[in-house]
Formats: C-alpha cells, structure tokens, sequence
C-alpha cells in the first residue's frame, strides 16, 4: 500500500507565547481561589462578623492554634496543614515548568546569591518588624485592632519546630504567590507590563499598579485580625512589590517574611510587652 502524502499532524506548542491572555487570567483565578485569594474573602468577611460584636479592642485572634487535646493528633494535624497548605506553591512551580520556564531561576528563588540576600532579608526583617509593632501598638490603643495571639499550641518537644515549619509555609506561599508567581502572571495578562525583568523601570505606571494590587491582597487577608495588620500588611506589600521589581529576586522576601514569623510565633508577647503594648 502506498503510504500517503499527508504531513504527519503537528502537536500545540506549548510555550508561554502561545497561550492568550486569558488563559493566564484563568489560571491565577483558579490558584487564588485555592489559596490566599479565599483566604482574603474569608479574613473581610471575618472582620464583617467582627464589627458586628463587641469592639474590636476587645477581641482576639488566633493565627495557630491546637487542634486537638491529645498530644500525637495535634502534631498529626498541624504537620498535615502545613503540608496540605504548600499545594498551591506546588501548583505554581509546575504550572510554570509546564509552560516551558523555570521558576528558581526567573523569580531569584535560589541560592545563587546568599550573601546579597540575607543582607537585604535582614535589613527588611528589622524594618517590617519595627514598622508592625509601631502599627500594631497604634491599632490596639485606637481600638482597631483585635488582640493578636501568635500561637496557641500546648508544649511538646515539636512545639518549636512546628511553629518553625509553619513560619516557613507562612513565607513560602506567601512571596511566592502573591509576589513572584503573581508578579509574572500579570504580565502576561496585560501587554503592557512586559517589560524587562532584570530592573524594569520603576516609573511604569502599570508596574505600580501591580504592586498596589499584590499589596492589597496581602493586606486583605489579614484583616481577620483588624485594621492595622491590614494597613500594615499593605504596607510590607509595598515595601516587598517595590523590592522584587528592582532586584528580581524572591529570596530576600522570604528569608525577611521567616524571621517575622519565626520572631512572632516565639517572642511577640516580650515584644509587645518591652514596647508598653498592652
């Protein structure tokens, strides 16, 4: 039989240039449904919930909390939350090798750099955490802000790695989604933020748009705990948009969100109280 002619059919590429614009919108739709955008829809309707009771001032939030009275399924379900809470950034990273990219080394999430990035990590740590008690202190006096419980958990020999883990979970799905996943995402959803990734120029209006709204949702999910870690969660996420923009490095953010969160899960009640916080 003569074999035909015909050119063989050929696959769909799969590059990013050949997805359209609203492919990608879907896409971050979908991811932050799964992840911190239905955290921030829950925090505004928690704080809804709130404003509806007694003052704010007189109030308190937990950010973790023990799950059960016996010892071995509070850490069963505490170590299964914070895995189960990384599967967005799983997501994120393949999606991205799907799509032909590698994402450690387009969002700077890789060790290429240390020296560089623990100096400006620290030197963000001291400033968001100066600028939270300032904020958070401002809140509690005025009455906009609930009491903030760091860490409810019973004391057990994984106490501390535990809460350790959960500030790393806390780090990674945070910077990665709402910054550096988000960040690359917009621009190509929108045209006109594809710009250079290695220091774009900063007086793009739409860059600054994108920051803004990546602030916003960080402030948003936050408001659980009332107004002033929402304004000063906005705030960082200014602080942190402007950051990735200039350096185009994740790292920086990371270790700077770990050691708030490390600082506040085993030491926010001496800070606040060496701060005269009540």
């Amino acid at each position: 039989m003569e074999a035909s002619s015909r050119p063989a059919p050929t696959q769909p590429s799969r590059s990013p240039e050949g997805r359209s614009p609203r492919f990608y919108a879907w896409e971050v739709g979908i991811v932050l449904a799964l992840s911190l955008g239905r955290s921030a829809i829950y925090a505004v309707l928690n704080l809804t919930e709130r404003l509806t009771r007694e003052p704010l001032g007189e109030q308190t939030a937990t950010v973790q909390s023990s799950q059960s009275r016996h010892e071995a399924f509070d850490f069963t379900y505490q170590l299964l939350d914070n895995l189960f809470a990384l599967a967005p950034v799983a997501l994120v990273l393949y999606l991205f090798f799907v799509h032909g990219g590698n994402p450690f080394r387009r969002w700077g999430l890789d060790f290429g750099r240390p020296g560089r990035d623990w100096v400006l990590g620290v030197g963000l740590f001291v400033l968001i955490g100066a600028g939270t008690l300032v904020i958070y202190g401002i809140g509690r006096a005025s009455g906009a802000t609930v009491e903030l419980i760091p860490a409810d958990v019973g004391e057990h020999w994984w106490t501390t790695p535990m809460l350790l883990l959960t500030a790393l979970r806390h780090s990674l799905l945070e910077e990665i989604i709402v910054v550096a996943y988000l960040f690359d995402r917009a621009r190509r959803i929108w045209p006109a933020l594809q710009v250079s990734t290695v220091r774009p120029p900063l007086s793009h209006r739409g860059l600054w748009v994108l920051v803004l709204v990546s602030a916003v949702l960080r402030g948003a999910y936050h408001l659980y705990q009332g107004f002033g870690p929402g304004v000063g969660n906005f705030l960082m996420g200014v602080i942190f948009g402007w950051l990735y923009l200039r350096y185009g490095r994740v790292m920086p953010l990371l270790i700077a969100h770990f050691l708030l969160d490390v600082v506040g899960f085993l030491a926010f009640p001496l800070l606040v109280a060496a701060v005269g916080i009540s």
